[in-house]
C-alpha cells in the first residue's frame, strides 16, 4: 500500500471514531432533556408548592453542606427566645483532641459557647481559670466557671448549660424542654441519680442546665457560704452541686419528655438503645426515675448523650441535621404553654408493662450483655494522684456492693414469682377438679335416667 492510502485510512478511523464521540454525547443530551422534563412533573405532582425545581445541583463545598429548603423558622425563633449558654469543661490535652470538635459540631448552635480550661487558647478560644487540671479539681472548676459566666455573662441568656468535651448535645431540643419554664424560677436540669440526695442529683457527663435564678443563687449565696456548699476541692462535682442546689431550694427538675422517657443520658445512645439489661449494672440502682433499654428509654427529643468520640459527634450532626428520609417530613408538635415563676410542667406517666417497644415484660428475649462504661470521668484517667485512686477503689467497693445487693434482689425476686406461679397453678387445678366432679355428676344422673 501505497503512503497516501496509509493516510487516507487513517483518516477515516480517525473520522469514525469522531463520529461515535459526537453521536455519544447528542445521545447523552437528549437523554438528559428527555429526564429533565419528565422528573418535573413527577415532583410537581407530589407537592409543587413548597418545593421549588432546581434543573442543576450547585457545587457546594462539603463542609458547608447547607439545605437550602430546610424550613428552620421555628428553631430561629426559639434560639431568640430561649437564649442558652453553653459551656464546656475542657483541659489542654484536649483543645485540640476534643474540644474543637464540640466548636464545629453542636457547640455552634449555643446562643453563647465557652471553654473552661487552665491554659489560653486563642483557636477556641478558652476562658484561663486559675486552677488545677484533673478529677481531683473539678469542684472548684465548676464553681469557678460559673463565677465567670455570672459577672461576665448574667444578662445573656436565660439558661446556663455546663456540659464537658465529651458531651454531644442537640439545642434545639434543649431549647424545648426548658421553653415552658420561667427563667427566674430556681430550677436545674439534668440526668438524674437518687443516692447521695434527697431530692436527686445530675449527672456531670451529659451535662446540666441552670435557670437564671439558680445561677444567682449558685454564685451569690451558695459558693461564699460554707454552709449551702462545700468548700474546696472533691472528686464529685456534679454530686456536690447536687447537694449545694437542695441547700439553695433550687428544685432538681424532670427532664423527661411527656411520655415519661428520657432526654439527657449518661452513656452514648448504644448503651441505652440497644437492648441487653445487666441489672447487676450500678446504673440501674442509681436511676431516679424507672427507665428502659431499648427504643422505649429515649425521647423523641433527646438532648444529650456522653461519652461521645469526636468522630462520633460528625456521625450524629450528620445524623440528625443531614440525613433525611426523602418524602417523610415531620411537623413540629404544639409547644406547651408559658409557665409562671414557681410552677412546673406535671410529672409524666410511663408504665413499663405497657410501652410498646422493649420492656420488662419481654426481657427474656435478650442476652444480657450489656458491657458496662467505665464508672470514672475522661479526666480521671489522666491522674495518678493518691486522691484520685483512693476514690477509684471506693467506686469500685462501692459497684462491688451495689452489684452483690441487687443480685440479692434478683434472686429474691424469682422466688417470690415462682410461689406466685405455683399458687396460681394450684387453684387452676382446683378448679379443673371441681370442673371434672360436675361433669361427672350429670354423666352419672344422666346416665341412670337412660337405665330407668
Amino acid at each position: 500500500m501505497t503512503a497516501q492510502g496509509v493516510y487516507y485510512k487513517k483518516r477515516v478511523v480517525v473520522a469514525s471514531l469522531a463520529g461515535l464521540f459526537v453521536g455519544f454525547c447528542i445521545a447523552q443530551l437528549i437523554s438528559y432533556a428527555t429526564l429533565s422534563e419528565n422528573i418535573p412533573k413527577i415532583s410537581l405532582k407530589l407537592n409543587n408548592e413548597h418545593y421549588p425545581i432546581t434543573p442543576w445541583i450547585p457545587a457546594v463545598p462539603p463542609i458547608i453542606h447547607e439545605h437550602a429548603y430546610d424550613n428552620s423558622t421555628v428553631a430561629d425563633e426559639m434560639k431568640k427566645e430561649v437564649r442558652v449558654l453553653c459551656w464546656v469543661m475542657t483541659n489542654p490535652t484536649n483543645h485540640k483532641k476534643k474540644a474543637r470538635h464540640v466548636k464545629k459540631t453542636w457547640g455552634k448552635r449555643c446562643n453563647i459557647l465557652l471553654f473552661m480550661s487552665s491554659e489560653v487558647d486563642n483557636e477556641l478560644p478558652t476562658v484561663k481559670l486559675n486552677v488545677g487540671e484533673g478529677r481531683e479539681n473539678l469542684w472548684i472548676k465548676v464553681k469557678e466557671a460559673f463565677t465567670y459566666v455570672y459577672k461576665h455573662h448574667y444578662n445573656d441568656a436565660d439558661w446556663f448549660y455546663k456540659a464537658d468535651d465529651d458531651t454531644y448535645a442537640i439545642v434545639e431540643n434543649l431549647r424545648l424542654m426548658l421553653y415552658p419554664y420561667n427563667p427566674q424560677t430556681p430550677v436545674h436540669f439534668g440526668f438524674k441519680f437518687k443516692p447521695f440526695v434527697k431530692q436527686g442529683y445530675f449527672s456531670g457527663g451529659s451535662g446540666y442546665v441552670l435557670s437564671k435564678e439558680a445561677l444567682r443563687r449558685f454564685v451569690v449565696e451558695g459558693i461564699p457560704n460554707p454552709k449551702m456548699c462545700l468548700p474546696g476541692t472533691v472528686v464529685n462535682e456534679d454530686v456536690e452541686i447536687g447537694k449545694c442546689m437542695a441547700n439553695l431550694n433550687v428544685t432538681a427538675g424532670d427532664s423527661r419528655d411527656w411520655n415519661g422517657r428520657g432526654r439527657m443520658f449518661p452513656f452514648v445512645p448504644e448503651h441505652h438503645l440497644i437492648p441487653g439489661k445487666d441489672r447487676t449494672f450500678w446504673y440501674w440502682k442509681y436511676i431516679y426515675y424507672p427507665t428502659d433499654d431499648g427504643l422505649d428509654c429515649c425521647s423523641d427529643n433527646a438532648v444529650a448523650f456522653h461519652y461521645v468520640s469526636p468522630g462520633m459527634m460528625y456521625v450524629m450532626d450528620y445524623l440528625i441535621y443531614h440525613l433525611k428520609p426523602y418524602g417523610i417530613v415531620r411537623e413540629p408538635h404544639r409547644l406547651p404553654h408559658k409557665l409562671n415563676v414557681g410552677e412546673f410542667m406535671p410529672a409524666p406517666t410511663y408504665d413499663l408493662l405497657n410501652s410498646d417497644e422493649d420492656s420488662k415484660d419481654d426481657e427474656d428475649k435478650y442476652l444480657t450483655t450489656t458491657k458496662a462504661p467505665t464508672i470514672l470521668e475522661p479526666d480521671g484517667k489522666e491522674l495518678n494522684s493518691k486522691e484520685v485512686e483512693d476514690d477509684k477503689k471506693k467506686s469500685l467497693s462501692d459497684s462491688k456492693k451495689i452489684n452483690s445487693e441487687t443480685k440479692k434482689s434478683v434472686e429474691n425476686s424469682k422466688k417470690e414469682n415462682k410461689n406466685e406461679i405455683s399458687k396460681k397453678d394450684e387453684k387452676r387445678l382446683a378448679r379443673l377438679r371441681r370442673e371434672l366432679r360436675k361433669l361427672q355428676r350429670e354423666y352419672d344422673e344422666y346416665y341412670d335416667k337412660e337405665e330407668n
